[in-house]
């Protein structure tokens, strides 16, 4: 069954992510196979990565935006980065490095259901929600931290976009930039999401399911500015 929608006109309702549902602190996951448990195989593009088809579920949209592309991306030992673009051949409309280690997202990964929520405290409106700068991250009701938008692309970032430009969806191992010491293998995930404006103060991704996948896991990215 399709998952349900969020009044995403009521930036509350949202918040109501943040709060952890009863059972999250007994919850028990696997890291094993990670971000791949989210896919199948996906034939071998000429970028030479190992690419595998994304998982979702079929959703009908509440209004009728265009489909952006999100790209999860970071060292395994490392934090992950998250980068929302008009579509993959276009610069990062939102870039911002997650407060949690790409270990700790692969755990989350392997449950059923994996929502992202960002919340500014900015109390001007002003900016679009987008264009705020700082934010408190939540994985599934668990704060994690804060972080800032980025203004500018690290030079690790720029790195990723280079490799992805033109890819839509999948996810594997990208070649590490060449003399650089890192914290293991650099791993992503790219899919289409389906973009939902609620209001000025809230937008939400859902991630699409490619045509003919049988349904898998579900991932939501949030965000909401305090009002």
């Amino acid at each position: 069954m399709p998952p349900s929608y969020f009044q995403m006109d009521n930036p509350a309702a949202i918040l109501s992510l943040l709060r952890p549902t009863p059972g999250d602190k007994h919850k028990k996951s696997s890291s094993s196979g990670g971000l791949l448990r989210m896919f199948k195989l996906f034939p071998m593009l000429t970028s030479g990565c190992k690419m595998v088809a994304l998982l979702g579920r079929p959703r009908r949209p509440l209004l009728k935006d265009s489909a952006s592309t999100g790209t999860i991306f970071g060292y395994r030992k490392g934090r992950v980065c998250l980068a929302i673009q008009d579509d993959p051949h276009s610069v990062p409309v939102f870039i911002i490095e997650l407060p949690m280690l790409t270990s700790l997202l692969q755990k989350e990964m392997a449950s059923d259901i994996v929502r992202i929520a960002l919340e500014s405290e900015t109390k001007t409106h002003k900016k679009k929600v987008l264009e705020e700068f700082v934010w408190a991250v939540f994985c599934n009701g668990r704060k994690m931290g804060y972080s800032i938008r980025r203004k500018q692309l690290s030079e690790d970032e720029l790195h990723v976009m280079r490799l992805l430009r033109g890819v839509s969806m999948g996810a594997g191992v990208l070649p590490i930039p060449n003399d650089k010491e890192t914290d293991g293998e650099l791993t992503y995930m790219r899919a289409r999401f389906e973009r939902v404006v609620g209001s000025k103060d809230s937008e939400a991704f859902y991630m699409i399911n490619p045509d003919g996948v049988v349904p898998g896991p579900e991932l939501s990215i949030f965000f909401v500015r305090s009002r």
